[in-house]
């Protein structure tokens, strides 16, 4: 019963201030510097309610990217469904990277942060490895139902295909928030080109 209390009790709007205190905390700080006693200043709540829906930092950091990652894939949907060919969906995915790079690039901090913290706490890194098979396992579904469709040919399996579209833009990320300055038009060019091969095979 206090299970599925405390579950109802954080979906609700309490903890989607939390969520959204701690990502613009990381925004603004940084990861390491985004701690509970900020966070919940921000959110207008006790730092021992967010002990009390968390336990720790990683947790709260963990249930910011299931939440981002739930919105982002859920923004993909729409447009991807809508998708009439292989340049249709390379159009999706590429302007849904970039946005994230220009708009919201504490989405990767996020991800890299919690990469760090899986290598000390195995329970967080089952916990974001969960997380990346329920989102890779989502889009593979969708490109599935393009290719029923017929506006895709997967050259591999479909998941196969999303986990290296994924380990891709992860590394795009990485090096356009490295080197803010550097032009990846290029290279997104490039990385589209094999997109295309993946997803246009016969």
């Amino acid at each position: 019963m206090e299970a599925a209390t405390k579950e109802r009790e954080l979906s609700g709007e309490k903890a989607q201030r939390i969520v959204d205190a701690m990502r613009e905390s990381v925004a603004k700080r940084g990861a390491a510097g985004s701690t509970f006693e900020h966070v919940a200043r921000e959110a207008g709540v006790s730092r021992g309610l967010l002990h009390y829906y968390f336990g720790t930092k990683e947790r709260l950091l963990v249930e910011v990217v299931r939440r981002d990652s739930e919105i982002r894939v859920a923004r993909l949907d729409g447009p991807l469904a809508e998708a009439q060919s292989v340049d249709d969906v390379l159009e999706v995915l590429v302007s849904s990277l970039t946005d994230l790079i220009d708009n919201e690039p504490a989405f990767f901090l996020l991800l890299y942060e919690l990469f760090s913290a899986g290598r000390r706490n195995p329970e967080i890194q089952r916990e974001v490895g969960q997380l990346f098979d329920t989102t890779r396992s989502h889009v593979a579904e969708v490109l599935e139902a393009k290719q029923r469709e017929g506006v895709l040919k997967l050259r591999y399996d479909a998941e196969a295909i999303v986990a290296y579209l994924f380990a891709a833009a992860d590394g795009f990320a990485l090096q356009a928030l490295s080197e803010p300055s550097r032009e990846i038009g290029a290279a997104l060019e490039a990385g589209a080109a094999g997109a295309r091969f993946l997803l246009a095979g016969e």
